[in-house]
């Protein structure tokens, strides 16, 4: 995973808006759209941003695409984050 693309898909407010939404459980690309004013290709764009960065996965199922989050990326970008945060391991050893 490169966080140059997760940090690019997370820079954007309606991206980040699709990932909390999508904390309840998986979605499809029409229950998504639903929830915006926006063009179905746009939040085509937006689904292909945030799966070029794995931060979703999708599943295909009959005539149905449906969108879930992929935890490990969000675990590892956590992890990253951590490494800055003064109640690491590394800084209450010094």
């Amino acid at each position: 995973m490169g966080f140059a693309e997760s940090f690019k898909a997370l820079s954007d407010e309606k991206r980040r808006e699709i990932l909390i939404m999508l904390r309840k459980g998986r979605m499809s690309a029409g229950e998504i759209a639903e929830q915006f004013d926006m063009t179905g290709a746009t939040i085509s764009y937006h689904l292909s941003i945030l799966k070029k960065a794995n931060l979703i996965y999708e599943t295909k199922e009959k005539n149905y695409i449906y969108y879930d989050l992929n935890l490990s990326v969000f675990e590892e970008v956590m992890m990253w984050f951590a490494q800055f945060s003064d109640k690491t391991e590394s800084n209450k050893e010094e």
